[in-house]
């Protein structure tokens, strides 16, 4: 019996390590990073995305999240690519990155409730194709926007 334990405790073991995350075997490496300018004025928020990929992987397709602190009005046209998935959160398609490749820059324009006199924005990666991505910290960015219209470089 003691036999046993010992295979069933190493199957659960690598079991348990191909489930967490930067640990998939095979699994293409690749650096996500999001950077731009987002600005807010009279209960309006622009906000314009460049998404890079870093390497040295490519990325067959990725979305990006952006989290709101205010909600969006409920009924506006979001660029295409671009879908609500929950009351403050909206997810966009950055399609495929190319290995050191920048995609195409992801514009979204969006009328907030009421005429907040502040919005926080977090924008992370929703989904990288199945790549591992051991630095995190460039494709979570967390922006305090002020109602003045100036622009907030992230």
């Amino acid at each position: 019996m003691r036999r046993m334990r010992v295979p069933v405790v190493g199957a659960a073991a690598l079991v348990m390590a191909a489930a967490l995350p930067g640990s998939a075997v095979g699994a293409p490496e690749a650096d996500l990073a999001y950077h731009g300018v987002v600005s807010m004025a009279g209960g309006r928020m622009d906000l314009r995305l460049t998404p890079r990929n870093y390497g040295p992987s490519a990325v067959p397709d990725a979305t990006v999240r952006l989290r709101l602190s205010v909600a969006p009005v409920n009924k506006q046209a979001l660029p295409a690519g671009c879908v609500r998935s929950g009351a403050r959160v909206m997810l966009c398609r950055v399609g495929a990155l190319a290995a050191k490749g920048v995609a195409r820059q992801i514009r979204l324009r969006v009328r907030l409730r009421g005429t907040p006199s502040e919005v926080r924005v977090e924008i992370d990666t929703a989904w990288n194709g199945g790549a591992v991505d051991r630095h995190r910290h460039n494709d979570r960015q967390r922006v305090l926007v002020l109602a003045t219209g100036d622009e907030y470089a992230f």
